[in-house]
């Protein structure tokens, strides 16, 4: 059996299942179950703690896993990211009180509370700055009105919590993080295992399929190339004749985020009878 870690809890873990679900493999329905056996497809998942699951698969305890960037980087595992999933997503900021912070040379010497140490210890290294780093389980938003730190380093959405407590956001980005499948070091990235290509072959099928739909139109013969520059595809349009001289059927995928405007160019050239179907899965 592949051995996958799989989020138990928290904003990764109904997305993370879902779309291994939509990837074909079974899942769990009751949210206390711990591990769970897809025969059929040769693989059994552990539902364990998100920050916990860098730590299993670097250690080769479990083949792969399903965790956020920001906790990959923040365990030093010996794990490496495989697949970034579009889901998740976050941004790791430095905040300080305003006007005591602009760059993060203005860190040295400063002492910076957050609840990933390793990950910010890591990125301070990086620019060669030498601050006290203070690692706090949660709420990091009070630890400078509690004088416990002169920084922190957290998750930044809209900056609307950092403001109430009278703070500002401040340097850099220190990371940009999403859901990703990650692996041991030391395991090959792929063709050791069939498993594994065959899991990653699925899960870009959902990704591709979340971000495209299947746009098909009638359009005139002599319309043609206009219509195709403005829907390529991946590998170029399927072009049908119509029982209809001097009109074809065109099929295409193209940008989920497009439709809209691409449909209403394609009406403007002429093209008729425009339809858009949802794609489930595709391999490409």
């Amino acid at each position: 059996m592949l051995r996958i870690a799989v989020p138990n809890k928290g904003s990764l873990s109904e997305r993370a299942t879902t779309m291994l679900a939509e990837a074909g493999y079974l899942q769990r329905r009751d949210p206390k179950e711990l591990v769970l056996v897809d025969a059929e497809n040769e693989v059994e998942f552990f539902y364990l703690r998100p920050r916990d699951i860098a730590v299993y698969v670097g250690s080769g305890d479990l083949d792969l896993g399903v965790t956020g960037r920001d906790l990959l980087l923040d365990s030093g595992a010996d794990a490496v990211e495989m697949l970034a999933l579009g889901f998740g997503k976050s941004t790791f900021r430095f905040a300080a009180r305003p006007g005591t912070v602009e760059s993060i040379g203005d860190l040295a010497g400063r002492r910076i509370a957050t609840s990933y140490a390793g990950l910010v210890r890591q990125h301070l290294a990086e620019h060669g700055v030498a601050a006290e780093v203070i690692r706090l389980d949660g709420a990091v938003e009070t630890a400078i009105r509690l004088g416990v730190a002169d920084v922190i380093a957290d998750v930044v959405e809209t900056g609307a919590t950092l403001r109430q407590q009278g703070l500002e956001i401040v340097a850099e980005p220190i990371l940009r993080s999403e859901a990703v499948v990650i692996r041991g070091k030391g395991q090959s990235e792929s063709g050791a295992d069939h498993r594994v290509d065959q899991l990653t072959r699925r899960l870009n099928g959902v990704l591709v399929a979340r971000r495209y739909v299947m746009l098909a139109y009638d359009v005139e013969l002599a319309r043609l190339d206009a219509a195709v520059a403005l829907t390529p595809g991946i590998e170029g349009p399927t072009i049908s004749p119509l029982h209809k001289d001097g009109w074809v059927a065109v099929q295409a995928m193209v940008p989920r985020e497009d439709t809209n405007r691409i449909m209403d160019s394609l009406y403007d050239l002429g093209a008729r009878a425009i339809l858009v179907t949802s794609i489930h899965a595709c391999r490409l």
